[in-house]
């Protein structure tokens, strides 16, 4: 066998159309047992079968064989479109015919044997093309040896450039690089970073306060209103040592109940939620919503941590240390305009550091923040009649004694009633009613309201044990629960109405 072995690299490469059966082998083979082929479909190889009669697709035949110019395959069915073939000669590289050491010569087959080293030649190069190689141009890449290997590790250069060597874990490198647009966005806010991590020791004391500061923080919309000017001017009127100790003086839980039934129970209650300067003062210091929403985005420390440990862009280098810390990248990145914030507000992060157990009382009195934010017309109400906080509190002592005879006021309340009608409802005998539509004092007996009248002759005492009060030749006579005194000129005369109890009296001095 005679061919000529031309200069073409011995492998070929095809996408086939659909159904398309016949590839060409553009280079010389020998047999047909020298040719591979392979086809690639859905990233999967196939190396199919040699048949000289193919009957399906992964079969194929083979014609030029020992020609020069090369020959083609046959595929045994129609192939799919968009399938890869790759045809490469893949010729053992041996000596398998030995000459004699006399007689004639075969110049066949020393050319058959002479084309067949060209063709192992040939494999040869083009194998050497696939393989990663230094550039003739090189002057520090040759005469290189690969270290041994080692398990799921990297094939890098030393750190002295002049040898290889496998230290980097390739899970290191996995996770950076499923995180490599979050480590390009840290990057881009390097400056930020550093900031942040000048001020770590007062982001930690912020962090060690996270849950009083997330209890304020979710409270942002009552502090914010306690903020405005008018709110911060009367919180601080209520806080001058004269209105504080006139409201620690109205803060016992007695005087606090006896003033609910004379005055405006929502305003008593608030003015006690207020009854300490502390609360004033950490509110005023945190009169701003900014600082609070600020400090709920660093409310936790592994962001404190981690923010840190990235101090600057050089830290991108070291893959392993920001592979360990890869979900805390991630979480930086996320908030990268956060952290721009946070850095551009570090003095007031330490000043809030500094304030952390001030902070923590308003946590701690958060229920009282709400009302007192929920009442803050009450408290403007209360700042603007702090004159008359002092005259209550400097009258304490007669609040006192309404407030032992809280009973009796209670029950003359229940008894002596004025409005546009008659009551309607609590109905009780005995009952007192002054109607201001008709100006007429009324009673009710139990069943009816009745008019009482000047008129002598309306009412007869039928007995000394008549209960019933009305008058009697002109003035009013007693019954249950009402005494008359006269007096001893017999023009002067006393009316007292007892409550149901007998637990207090109530005079009226008639004339």
């Amino acid at each position: 066998m005679s061919i000529t072995i031309s200069d073409t690299t011995p492998r070929v490469q095809y996408t086939a159309t659909s159904s398309q059966t016949t590839f060409s082998v553009p280079f010389e083979f020998f047999n047909n047992a020298d040719l591979v082929v392979v086809k690639t479909a859905s990233s999967t190889d196939t190396t199919l079968s040699y048949n000289a009669s193919p009957s399906s697709a992964s079969q194929y035949s083979v014609t030029g064989a020992g020609v020069s110019g090369g020959g083609s395959i046959t595929l045994g069915g129609g192939a799919t479109a968009g399938d890869v073939y790759t045809i490469y000669r893949d010729l053992a590289i041996a000596r398998t015919t030995d000459f004699s050491a006399s007689g004639s010569f075969p110049v066949e087959t020393l050319n058959t044997e002479l084309d067949k080293v060209v063709a192992m030649s040939q494999q040869l190069e083009r194998d050497l093309k696939f393989s990663p190689r230094a550039s003739a141009t090189t002057s520090n890449t040759y005469d290189l040896t690969f270290p041994n290997l080692v398990a799921n590790k990297i094939l890098s250069v030393n750190s002295s450039g002049n040898a290889l060597e496998f230290s980097q874990s390739i899970t290191d490198v996995s996770t950076v690089a499923g995180i490599a647009s979050d480590v390009t966005t840290v990057s881009g806010i390097a400056s930020n970073v550093t900031t942040v991590a000048g001020i770590a020791s007062n982001i930690t004391a912020v962090a060690n306060d996270s849950t009083d500061i997330g209890a304020v923080a979710g409270k942002a919309t009552e502090i914010g209103r306690l903020g405005t000017a008018d709110a911060v001017a009367d919180l601080a009127l209520l806080g001058t040592s004269d209105v504080v100790a006139d409201l620690a003086l109205l803060g016992t839980s007695d005087v606090v109940a006896d003033m609910a039934l004379l005055a405006n129970a929502d305003v008593i209650a608030d003015m006690n939620t207020l009854a300490t300067s502390d609360i004033i003062s950490d509110l005023n210091t945190l009169a701003t919503s900014d600082i609070v929403t600020d400090l709920n985005i660093l409310a936790t420390s592994d962001n404190v941590t981690n923010m840190a440990t990235l101090g600057a862009s050089g830290v991108v280098t070291n893959i392993g240390t920001v592979a360990g810390i890869s979900s805390n990248v991630t979480t930086v990145a996320g908030i990268s305009s956060n952290v721009t914030t946070v850095a551009g507000i570090s003095s007031n992060v330490t000043a809030v550091a500094n304030d952390a157990t001030d902070i923590g009382n308003v946590a701690g009195s958060i229920s009282n923040v709400n009302t007192v934010a929920g009442s803050i017309s009450n408290v403007n109400t209360v700042a603007s009649a702090n004159s008359n906080i002092s005259t209550v509190a400097g009258a304490i002592a007669n609040v006192n004694t309404v407030a032992s005879n809280v009973s009796g006021v209670n029950s003359f309340a229940d008894r002596y009633r004025v409005d546009s009608s008659d009551p309607s409802s609590s109905l009780d005998a005995g009952d007192l009613a002054f109607n201001t539509t008709s100006n007429v004092l009324k009673y009710y007996d139990g069943s009816a309201w009745q008019t009482i009248t000047a008129d002598t002759d309306v009412k007869t005492k039928v007995s000394s044990n008549d209960t019933t009060a009305g008058f009697l030749n002109g003035k009013l006579v007693a019954g249950t629960n009402v005494t008359f005194t006269e007096g001893s000129d017999g023009g002067n005369e006393t009316l007292t109405i007892a409550s149901a109890d007998n637990s207090i009296p109530f005079a009226i001095a008639l004339g």
